[in-house]
Order: structure tokens, then C-alpha cells, then sequence
């Protein structure tokens, strides 16, 4: 089994960058190619030509990811993360999160893979998160904030920053073909993790291994609402609020009145009033993720084999 390392030197509002060479040599002298993403795009190039049966590690954030599993998603590849980013939700919820970059690098090159449901929508694979409507205008609020800004406080400052031209858009939502609304539409979040902006606890029943996505609809909402529901998301508490609702499914479709924003691990997809989306069970061949949840000892290779 060849094991490549793609690393990105922007993640982490650079962080990476400032580790690059060390990740680099590590890597190498575990026996993987490494490689150094020169732009955009780049990380997906690489995971594209990594040859099938190949284990591709994603050194970066949930961008990262997002641009590896492009490249790998529907082959015969095994994805591996290194989570330095400022979000990390598509490591969060295999259980990563946190982790010393040295010894999640071991985890992502030789720990037991296993195998994780994969999100798709109007074509594009996604590992944990898609959002459609207020949080993806968040999500492109979030890319004009000041850098010294990560994680939550960084989603907060777009949030807000989004509220002051709040206007809800007319949406039908279907899950499974059954129509569950149509009215005024908040936000979609069609999740197959728990987390998205960092660690918000958008869809705390998510589990990416049951064959559906965790569906969640905010219907209705003023400016003021928005803010006091807030405490309630952060806490996970949001479902019991009458204009918040959860389904779960197969296949869910969005069509909305007019172009609204959406966004897949955190990045921005193109701009449309239908989105189709649906889970591909067990899909996507994943490193360390369950042995990692449980708080298991993962099951590791020596160093350098195979």
C-alpha cells in the first residue's frame, strides 16, 4: 500500500506552514510520499493521483479534507487526517480532534481503517457538514473576518455580521420524497456528523455510520430570535425550540424561490435554488475514526511497514 501525505502550508491560518518541513520529513521518513500544496485545487490534483488501494492523509483543517476527499471520493482510496486547522469538524467527529500533529500522523498512516458514510450533493462528495442558507452566509462572511479570529469566535463574528441583512427565503424541503415543509426557510443543515463551524452542536444525533443523514431545518426566525436561540445551539439544545425541526434520511432536496448560498465541510459551493442531497452508506474508507470515538487503542502497524 503506498501512504501520501498531502500537506497544506495555508491551514491553520498557517500554521501548517510553520510545520511544513517537519510533517514533510516525518512523513518521508515513515516511508509515504509528502507533498506541499502549491494553491487551490492542488490537494485535490494529488489525492486524484494517488494510485487506487492508496492511504492519502490530509495535513490541514476541514478545507483540506474537503479538497482530498474531491480527489478520492467514489475510488478505491483511504483517507487519513492530521487536524491543524481552525474548524477540524470532519475530525471531531471521527475523534481526532486534538490530537498531537506527530502522533495523528502515525494514526492517519498505519491505525485500522474503517469505513464512514459519504454525503453527496448536486455532484459534489462532502465528509460531515452540508449547510444550506444562514450558515453558509455565514460561511462567506467568515472568509472577510480578521485573521487573528479562528474557530468559534470566528464564526460568531460573521454570524452577526450576517444578521444585520437578514432575509428569509421561501424554501420546500423533502426528505425521503415526503414533502416535511415549505415557508419561510431559516437554514438547512443536512449533516452526517455532529458539528460544523468549529464545533457547533448543529446535529447532535448524527452518526456517520448509520446509512442517513441528520437533517435539520430552522424554519422561521427573526433578528432577535436568531440571537436567543443561539445559547440554546451552542449547548446543543436548539431541537426542542418549536421552529427548529429534525428529520433524517436518505435523500433530502432544498429548492428554494431564489439562488441561496450552501456550503460542504465549510466550503462554499456554486450558487443555485436546487440542491440534491443524498448519502452514500459506508462510502468513504476512513483511519482510526471508531477505535478513536470509543476511546479505544487503535491498532497500529510498526512504523515504516507495509
Amino acid at each position: 500500500m503506498e501512504r501520501w501525505v498531502i500537506v497544506n502550508p495555508a491551514a491553520g491560518r498557517g500554521k501548517v506552514g510553520r510545520l511544513s518541513g517537519a510533517i514533510l520529513s516525518s512523513a518521508r521518513a515513515k516511508g509515504a510520499k509528502a507533498f506541499l500544496t502549491e494553491g487551490p485545487g492542488h490537494a485535490t490534483e494529488l489525492a486524484r493521483a494517488a494510485p487506487p488501494g492508496a492511504r492519502v492523509v490530509a495535513v490541514g483543517g476541514d478545507g483540506t479534507v474537503h479538497e482530498v476527499l474531491r480527489g478520492l471520493a467514489g475510488a478505491e482510496k483511504v483517507l487519513g487526517v492530521v487536524p491543524i486547522g481552525s474548524g477540524n469538524d470532519f475530525a471531531r467527529m471521527l475523534g481526532l480532534k486534538g490530537l498531537p500533529w506527530k502522533e495523528a500522523l502515525d494514526l492517519a498512516l498505519f491505525a485500522q481503517e474503517e469505513a464512514i458514510d459519504l454525503g453527496w450533493v448536486n455532484g459534489e462528495p462532502f465528509g460531515a457538514s452540508l449547510g444550506i442558507g444562514f450558515d453558509a452566509l455565514v460561511a462567506k462572511r467568515a472568509l472577510t473576518a480578521p485573521s487573528f479570529l479562528r474557530g468559534m469566535p470566528r464564526y460568531l463574528y460573521a454570524l452577526f455580521g450576517v444578521l444585520k441583512e437578514l432575509r428569509l427565503p421561501e424554501g420546500r424541503v423533502m426528505v425521503e420524497g415526503e414533502e416535511v415543509h415549505q415557508g419561510p426557510l431559516l437554514l438547512v443543515a443536512a449533516m452526517n456528523g455532529p458539528a460544523y463551524g468549529g464545533g457547533i452542536p448543529i446535529a447532535p444525533m448524527a452518526d456517520p455510520r448509520d446509512g442517513q443523514l441528520s437533517v435539520i431545518l430552522a424554519r422561521s426566525f427573526t433578528r432577535p430570535g436568531v440571537v436567543l436561540i443561539l445559547p440554546r445551539l451552542l449547548l446543543g439544545r436548539h431541537l426542542s425550540h418549536p421552529q427548529v425541526v429534525a428529520f433524517a434520511g436518505r435523500e433530502v432536496t432544498v429548492e428554494f424561490s431564489q439562488p441561496v448560498p450552501a456550503h460542504a465541510d465549510g466550503e462554499l459551493l456554486p450558487e443555485t435554488s436546487l440542491y440534491q442531497a443524498r448519502v452514500e452508506a459506508l462510502g468513504l474508507r476512513v483511519v482510526g475514526g471508531r477505535a478513536m470515538a470509543r476511546g479505544e487503542a487503535p491498532l497500529l502497524s510498526p512504523v515504516g511497514a507495509g
